[in-house]
């Protein structure tokens, strides 16, 4: 499903230069701090990476919602690359170790701008509420091969080469995810130019507050968002403890823990063949269980009975149950999240993920150092389950709460004078849309009669023509029969599908109501309606 959009495909193969990057700096980082100063400095530097992370993540994320996410995600990877690149250096230069660390902050930072610019971006790139979801799991199978790819690169490199050179291979990959992403920036540009006349948004922290308000009043959101903070809690202490348990329990050397993270990877990557079900699936708490128990039980065995071979078959299992968790929680939360805040819901996310890798890694030395190893990893294992049993039956209904239409509403975002209805009215909007199916040759819209219905292009192409002549084509986000419908007017042009088209309709009198009942609306509305009749009289014209 996704092959079929260029658009979306790009968006994932620039994901996996970030994921690549993100889990093979991370390894590197992690081993040169063990390497200086044994499992408490490498504590203590992966908070100060990643606490600075959590506190700008969510304020950079508004800008997600300010200007065209393509933008923000593009520059987003050029400012990643240019500190790996820069951490590369003072490495393989032997550089001072703060320095490093310094870097190594300013680039996690900077990696708070993808997620929530990504998914602001899927939506719009998105042409069915199918890819959608197919989308978000592909995103999830994208994160499984980096996480199995990046700690064994790293670990090879780790190995040969050392640290800087890590970094140098991931600052390549970002630069080519930036790369990918560039020529998606202009079309999302185009809804920003259309309505330039809006008025100047609010301040970013009103809007950062508007979206932790939201989170706060909605339970299942609270819910979720806080699910995966604990995920994240464990997931940086796990990282963590393979470093510790592949050089101090398992004496695997210093490529060891790039190997088991590696084997966490390819967990995450088998967990590929189940998430696959999720598409079209409105049930996903099940599985979201299933995962938490399934994270628990691996990591109490490993705790148990730690050994090379038993290490590597439970951190699969783990990042089965890993992956499985954050893909439905995830998909969970795009669907519940209201569409005008949705990537300052993620930002959020993006803040609290950082926070949690921060305080797991914090809490690993005093685990270590109180209770040992084994019992560390029993720990970190048991807290996803425990969490699930403290939510209790409520869980249950986050699967009903979350059925907000995202992609019908970035849709209708991506008409210019559809794009300033507030959140609650497009959300309507998007509920009351009928999908329709063309085919080449399909009338659509006649000529002279009455205007029922207003129509926005999903996939495909459409033509409108006055008296045979043609007009004008319209593509994916585009909209037509407006004319007839603000106007009170018989249609001004026959509209006819070109390909194999899928529109969705709005009637009449949903679509008048909100236009006409919104100034902002009304006003974009009326300049598009006055340079479509002007077109229409200069073509009849020459024809």
């Amino acid at each position: 499903m996704i092959a079929r959009n260029p658009e979306l495909l790009r968006v994932q193969f620039a994901l996996f230069g970030f994921n690549l990057s993100e889990w093979g700096v991370w390894v590197a980082v992690a081993v040169y701090a063990y390497d200086n100063g044994g499992a408490t400095e490498a504590g203590i530097v992966a908070a100060i990476q990643l606490i600075p992370a959590a506190l700008c993540g969510p304020l950079i994320s508004v800008l997600a919602d300010r200007e065209p996410p393509a933008r923000l995600l593009r520059r987003g990877y050029v400012v990643q690359t240019a500190l790996m690149a820069l951490v590369a250096v003072v490495l393989i230069g032997g550089g001072p170790r703060y320095l490093v660390y310094f870097l190594a902050a300013l680039s996690a930072t900077a990696m708070t701008t993808t997620r929530p610019a990504q998914t602001a971006l899927v939506p719009f790139l998105a042409r069915r509420p199918e890819e959608l979801t197919a989308a978000n799991v592909v995103s999830g199978w994208n994160e499984s091969v980096a996480m199995l790819v990046a700690p064994a690169l790293a670990g090879v490199l780790l190995a040969t080469v050392g640290p800087g050179w890590v970094f140098a291979v991931m600052a390549a990959a970002t630069l080519a995810s930036a790369a990918l992403v560039a020529p998606l920036d202009r079309p999302l540009a185009r809804v920003e130019s259309e309505v330039a006349d809006a008025a100047q948004p609010p301040g970013v922290f009103s809007d950062l507050v508007d979206g932790i308000r939201v989170v706060a009043g909605q339970r299942s959101l609270r819910m979720l968002v806080l699910l995966l903070g604990i995920q994240f809690l464990a997931l940086g202490a796990l990282d963590l403890l393979t470093v510790v348990v592949a050089l101090s329990v398992l004496d695997l050397g210093q490529g060891g823990s790039g190997f088991l993270n590696a084997a966490f990877g390819l967990g995450a990557v088998l967990a590929t063949l189940l998430t696959a079900r999720f598409v079209g699936s409105r049930r996903l708490i099940p599985s979201l269980i299933a995962a938490a128990f399934g994270w628990g039980g691996a990591l109490f065995v490993l705790g148990v009975r730690p050994s090379e071979v038993g290490a590597v078959v439970l951190l699969i299992v783990a990042g089965v149950s890993y992956m499985l968790f954050q893909v439905a929680a995830r998909t969970l939360l795009q669907r519940a999240a209201p569409a005008d805040i949705v990537s300052r819901v993620f930002g959020l996310v993006e803040g609290i993920y950082m926070f949690g890798l921060a305080a797991g890694a914090l809490v690993v030395p005093l685990l270590v150092s109180t209770l040992g190893v084994k019992a560390a990893v029993i720990g970190i294992g048991l807290v996803l389950p425990v969490a699930l049993v403290l939510c209790g039956r409520a869980l249950f209904d986050v699967d009903a709460d979350a059925t907000v239409p995202v992609v019908e509403i970035a849709l209708l975002r991506s008409v210019p004078f559809l794009e300033p209805l507030p959140a609650p009215e497009l959300e309507t909007l998007a509920r009351s849309l009928i999908e329709i199916d063309a085919d080449p040759g399909d009338i659509l819209v006649t000529e002279g009669d009455v205007g029922d219905r207003f129509y926005v292009v999903a996939e495909g192409e459409v033509e409108a023509s006055r008296g045979g002549v043609p007009l004008h084509r319209f593509r994916r986000g585009d909209g037509f029969g407006e004319i007839a419908l603000l106007q009170d007017v018989p249609r001004t042009a026959t509209c006819t599908a070109v390909s194999r088209t899928t529109l969705y309709a709005l009637d009449r009198e949903p679509f008048v109501l909100a236009v006409c009942g919104h100034r902002r609306s009304l006003e974009a509305a009326n300049r598009i309606v006055d340079e479509r009749l002007a077109n229409i009289s200069a073509a009849t014209a020459e024809g």
